[in-house]
């Protein structure tokens, strides 16, 4: 009996060509040196329901910890070669109408550095340092810069603003260290592009069980990546899951950098005035009670 869903071998030849040569032809397309917008590498046959996709995505902005919170981190450099360092830092959170707050300390030869980021659909920061004493805003191009020279962590990665851009494509469900994850192809806005031409666009891998953030990879110009961000392990504290580990490479160099959280204290109350940029000038205590998250 005839099925609507049967089809010939040449038109799955057909099907497979036009996936195989979609990101070919997009390449080809762009004049040298421009940015590309990268094609979708859809990692199932067929389009994903892409209806479902953003359904997903809409779900996990809306995730994260419960409540105020603290947290200490330390920050392993590891450069393929040369000497490892190691930095210490303290990050406060809260969630605003918009989506995440963090209020982030951190030392350096002595010297502090004080970071405020807004996420959401409008994402903004500040910063503050010991030398000037003066709180400016960052703009696009300093969201790339090391927060401390030599690592690989930046605001950029701290405050995740691809999670918001409406411009994606839902990849379908592929395999990160053996765990199904959604995988989504997102793109920066005109704004961003046009301030930070060097980033086509970011692939995020979202646990499809716990919805959590798995891995992110940045694409350069030419859509290919050249930083990734993998999530290592989790830690429940209390009744909450958090990220204990997390791992940030530069592609090209292989310089790697770890984020790691040793401490945290949740379910705070912190005063509306912490995550306000004129507040960045006053330093902030940390909770009296912390637990302490080992190995």
């Amino acid at each position: 009996m005839a099925s609507g869903l049967q089809t010939s071998p040449a038109r799955h030849w057909r099907a497979f060509l036009l996936l195989a040569l979609g990101p070919i032809s997009a390449l080809l397309a762009a004049p040298a040196g421009r940015t590309v917008r990268p094609a979708p590498s859809y990692v199932q046959f067929g389009q994903p329901d892409q209806a479902e996709g953003a359904k997903i995505l809409r779900g996990f902005r809306g995730m994260g910890i419960a409540g105020d919170y603290f947290l200490e981190f330390k920050l392993r450099v590891m450069p393929r070669r040369g000497a490892e360092q190691e930095f210490k830092g303290q990050l406060w959170g809260s969630r605003g109408e918009a989506g995440p707050l963090s209020r982030i300390s951190l030392m350096s030869a002595g010297a502090e550095r004080r970071l405020l980021l807004k996420n959401g659909p409008t994402p903004a920061g500040w910063d503050w340092t010991a030398a000037s004493g003066q709180v400016t805003s960052l703009d696009v191009s300093s969201l790339f810069a090391p927060i401390i020279p030599g690592t690989q962590l930046t605001v950029f990665d701290l405050q995740m603003p691809y999670l918001y851009w409406e411009d994606f494509v839902f990849e379908g469900v592929s395999k990160i260290r053996g765990r199904p994850a959604h995988t989504f192809l997102l793109y920066p806005t005109a704004e961003f592009a046009a301030g930070y031409p060097g980033l086509s666009g970011v692939r995020v891998h979202l646990d499809t069980q716990f919805n959590a953030l798995v891995q992110t990879e940045l694409l350069d110009e030419k859509g290919r990546p050249y930083k990734s961000l993998s999530v290592l392990d989790l830690k429940k504290v209390g009744e909450q899951w958090m990220v204990k580990t997390i791992d940030l490479r530069d592609e090209r160099s292989r310089d790697k950098t770890r984020f790691q959280v040793t401490g945290a204290a949740l379910s705070l109350e912190l005063a509306p005035a912490v995550f306000e940029p004129e507040a960045l000038a006053e330093s902030v205590a940390a909770p009296g009670q912390i637990t302490v998250i080992g190995p």
